[in-house]
């Protein structure tokens, strides 16, 4: 079993402290390291490379928004987990916009911590369906235009995108289009490669945006 390298990034020792007890229980996990500003946790990303960046939204010296921009700028292949007492739309958008692979609520449990950690791992996104769609549904068409997709992917890519954009697990989506889960993480993998991202957040948001992809597609 790999062990996935983690940050923790939090103002607050309490949060920090309770966090990397629940992650330390598990035995492939190990925290590399805490910053109790934006600007340490960037600075701990390019220094230890951690597999993941567990992030608040309100920090001193830099927010976790920019913060979270410059990782992935930095290290794109640090996924970054927002965990926040924040839901409103505004740093939902933002950090999604950033580069962002999930975000929590800290009124979670420490079993959803530890599975949300799990999932962006494999790239998979941690975002409520619920979320999603309204962050897809404000800021893109219901109409996909399909011009200059297939210079880039597949036709069963996009399909397996539709999917992940409704939030479907790997798993579902497998079930959905008949196909092994193996082959739908293949397809995964080279999306990621194809559209230089690194989770399946990243990817979605990036066809939405080129609108090869809607929301409301049924492949």
């Amino acid at each position: 079993m790999s062990t996935l390298r983690i940050i923790i990034a939090d103002d607050h020792a309490v949060v920090r402290k309770g966090t990397r007890q629940i992650l330390e229980e598990q035995p492939d996990f190990k925290i590399v390291g805490e910053a109790s500003t934006g600007e340490e946790a960037v600075h701990l990303v390019e220094t230890l490379k951690p597999d993941i960046a567990i992030v608040d939204v309100s920090m001193p010296v830099m927010d976790g928004i920019e913060a979270t921009k410059l990782i992935k700028t930095k290290n794109p292949q640090t996924a970054v987990l927002i965990l926040s007492v924040y839901d409103n739309d505004q740093f939902v958008f933002s950090l999604l916009d950033a580069g962002a692979s999930g975000y929590l609520l800290k009124d979670v449990s420490g079993e959803d911590i530890v599975n949300a950690v799990r999932a962006v791992s494999r790239g998979e996104s941690v975002l409520h369906p619920v979320i999603a769609r309204k962050v897809i549904t404000r800021f893109f068409p219901a109409h996909p235009d399909k011009k200059g997709s297939e210079k880039v992917l597949g036709e069963r890519e996009l399909d397996v995108l539709r999917l992940a954009g409704r939030g479907m697990s790997n798993q579902d989506i497998a079930d959905r289009l008949c196909l092994s889960l193996r082959t739908v993480e293949a397809h995964m993998r080279h999306i990621f490669i194809k559209l230089q991202v690194s989770s399946r957040t990243e990817a979605v948001f990036y066809a939405l945006k080129q609108k090869w992809i809607s929301i409301d597609d049924n492949p």
